[in-house]
């Protein structure tokens, strides 16, 4: 009598012989692995560098770590770094399911802060739960509707996105330097142009026990919504579908233009939350320094964390780190502050580069197991 399987055993191996779990453990390594070797590329031609410099690599990334891991201090300093870079790597992400490559969310940032100190002004007096519930829907507003007019150009005009959001960048904070400079300057800020300064009652304050302000929670919500929104809906679903091909997309009947549109509307909105955080929680009223470049940053978080929502977390507390740690290398190792910007630029090089090795190693690609085996049977 011939020999049965039960449907039990069925889920335990994959179409080509091989463990299914075995099968999803190689496929989900590949995003993981590439990225960290490419981040320990990316630090050793920086190596390089400090070597050229007549510098001592190994001294420098123990400052680093110092800088920005080292103590509890450095911990929460870094913390505090990661919080905007939660927000504006979401900038990126979200948009990047769809196919869509955003790096614009600098101006977003910008506007978000403008736009929630422009609140702020407008309901002064009221109870502070109304006006940080207001700045934060301003602040969102803004952000959305300006990364949100990207996704309508790329859709309805097929203007290239990467380049719209770049330029559009830039707009943004010509935009809020006239705003700040002129119609929402506070009379008694003299050489730092400012809104006026929010009054501590509508300040976002720390974390009880510890020296880092509450946007670090928002932003961490906000990429587990993301990550629920992506890969646990119907709107996830249909991102993912049109992201792959557009043209499939819309001959299954998906509506790909509010798609793109509510996608970008949403990044943006994160963004401009992350210019409110600034104001709310660290600069105290709008300013030149919201464009701190925390938006360009992101970039680097989000393709690190390969437009993972939950990734984002880890990748951008280290990025934090590292920001974090700047100050400290230009004290002890007398190298100028920009060192950590080099060290950004050259781990973005490497990371993008990487991109063409996903797919190529048979240890992380179940489809080219099957193959070898084949050949082996033929030989």
């Amino acid at each position: 009598m011939a020999e049965t399987v039960s449907n039990a055993d069925v889920p335990m191996f994959g179409v080509r012989g091989y463990p299914a779990a075995l099968e999803r453990v190689a496929r989900r390594a590949e995003a993981f692995v590439i990225p960290v070797a490419a981040l320990i590329v990316g630090m050793a031609i920086f190596s390089l560098f400090i070597l050229a410099v007549g510098k001592s690599p190994l001294q420098l990334y123990e400052v680093m770590w110092r800088g920005g891991f080292g103590s509890w201090f450095s911990i929460q300093n870094s913390l505090s770094r990661a919080a905007p870079l939660l927000l504006a790597a979401l900038c990126v992400a979200l948009p990047a399911r769809l196919g869509l490559v955003v790096i614009g969310g600098e101006g977003a940032i910008v506007l978000g802060g403008v736009a929630a100190a422009a609140a702020a002004m407008a309901f002064n007096g009221a109870p502070s739960f109304i006006v940080i519930l207001v700045m934060g829907v301003a602040g969102m507003a803004a952000g959305g509707i300006w990364i949100g007019a990207v996704g309508a150009l790329r859709h309805y005009r097929a203007v290239n996105e990467t380049i719209s959001s770049l330029l559009m960048a830039y707009i943004a904070i010509a935009l809020m330097n006239q705003l700040v400079e002129g119609p929402l300057r506070d009379p008694a800020s003299l050489n730092k142009p400012s809104t006026q300064p929010l009054a501590e009652a509508y300040r976002i304050g720390n974390i009880p026990g510890m020296e880092v302000h509450w946007g670090i929670v928002v932003g961490i919500v906000a990429c587990v919504l993301s990550w629920v929104l992506i890969e646990k809906t119907r709107w996830g679903f249909a991102a993912r579908i049109a992201g792959g091909n557009v043209k499939a997309a819309q001959v299954q009947g998906l509506a790909v233009g509010p798609l793109i549109v509510g996608f970008t509307a949403l990044a943006g909105g994160f963004a401009g939350v992350a210019g409110m955080l600034e104001v709310a929680a660290v600069q105290g009223s709008a300013n030149a320094s919201l464009a701190a470049g925390y938006g360009y940053t992101g970039i680097l978080v989000a393709f690190l964390a390969r437009h993972n929502p939950l990734a984002i977390i880890p990748v951008a507390f280290l990025l934090g780190g590292i920001e974090a740690s700047g100050g400290l290398i230009q004290r002890r190792m007398d190298l100028p502050d920009a060192t950590v910007l080099v060290l950004q630029g050259m781990l973005f090089i490497v990371i993008l580069f990487s991109e063409t090795f996903y797919g190529r190693f048979k240890a992380f690609n179940p489809d080219l197991w099957k193959r070898s085996d084949h050949l082996k049977r033929i030989a």
